[in-house]
């Protein structure tokens, strides 16, 4: 089969397309004919050698989500049969034509959307449900700040809180302002222009947000905490702008009432993986079928064309996903 590899670490030139094995199917395994594989920060991250290791346990190919047809289930796999359309999140092994996922780790495609759609849903929208809803427990009329609200989490974020009902405040470019606040961003923040934490002290009469989701780290972290309302939550998803040391009044966490979680699925057990894709489709997953949901596509590239799918998401001017198609 096609898959994309890499010899060594480095910029996008050390993606290749070649003629691979095909993978093992293993007892609670699905083996998926891939039609669409979803581009992640983490595989940039991967490709730079930013986890120190090649791979992560699954597969030595790079890739994390993917949408596709079932070829072949291991003895143990339930709840599928070959020809079902699924899309589901891997271990690796998202960049080739054939990829095998924990069945546990899958989810139907619903009828109204196609391959490439589909594959901009899982890592996307799993990982904002489990910072927004399940660690952040944003309510109806609450208000919360997404930041990198262009992003594919951070759009799949928008639109969650949208639905249920909260109140949003969301960073971006400036040309992506236009675009988020269509998504359902309330008050949509220049980053680069603006204090996001000035802005929402203003029009929050100095109250602060109940959430925050946030993928930077370092740089907004005491900006982050300035924002909060009393009883306040920060869920830190990600670290693109960098890690390291904090600096934080410990009177302002204690007396605030607040609260400060992390979130990072590579790391998690395989059980509490399959828990995040349960939580994720059992609450919103018959939202894409009418549409109160939507897939965020930024640009679809083929197999052959990695290497300018991840310069894309490196340049910083996409909004939503970055899709693979095998077609």
């Amino acid at each position: 089969m096609k898959a994309i590899e890499f010899d060594t670490f480095g910029d996008a030139d050390v993606l290749k397309l070649a003629d691979v094995a095909e993978p093992e199917l293993r007892s609670t395994d699905l083996l998926v004919k891939v039609h669409a594989a979803g581009v992640n920060r983490a595989d940039i991250i991967h490709r730079r050698g930013g986890y120190g290791r090649p791979h992560f346990g699954d597969s030595a190919i790079m890739g994390l989500e993917i949408a596709g047809e079932v070829v072949a289930t291991g003895v143990d796999a339930n709840g599928f049969k070959i020809g079902d359309r699924i899309m589901g999140i891997v271990g690796g092994g998202a960049y080739a034509e054939l990829a095998r996922i924990d069945y546990r780790m899958a989810m139907r495609i619903p009828d109204s959307l196609t391959f490439v759609q589909a594959a901009a849903i899982p890592e996307a929208f799993v990982t904002a449900h489990e910072a927004l809803v399940h660690l952040g427990r944003l309510k109806a009329d609450e208000t919360v700040l997404i930041h990198a609200a262009a992003s594919g989490v951070g759009s799949a974020a928008v639109q969650l809180a949208r639905l249920i009902g909260a109140r949003i405040f969301g960073t971006a470019d400036v040309q992506k302002l236009g675009r988020v606040k269509e998504l359902g961003v309330s008050y949509a923040v220049d980053y680069k222009v603006d204090d996001y934490a000035e802005v929402i002290a203003q029009i929050t009469d100095r109250k602060g947000v109940d959430v925050v989701i946030d993928f930077i780290g370092a740089p907004y972290f005491p900006r982050n905490i300035a924002s909060l309302a009393n009883g306040g939550r920060l869920v830190q998803v990600g670290l693109l702008g960098g890690g390291g040391r904090v600096n934080v009044e410990i009177e302002q966490i204690l007396y605030r009432h607040l609260q400060i979680m992390g979130t990072v699925m590579k790391s998690r057990p395989q059980t509490e993986k399959h828990n995040m894709v349960q939580r994720f489709s059992s609450a919103w997953l018959n939202h894409f079928g009418d549409n109160r949901l939507v897939p965020v596509l930024d640009s679809v590239f083929p197999l052959s064309r990695a290497k300018e799918a991840h310069l894309r998401m490196e340049s910083g001017q996409n909004f939503g996903k970055i899709i693979l198609s095998m077609e």
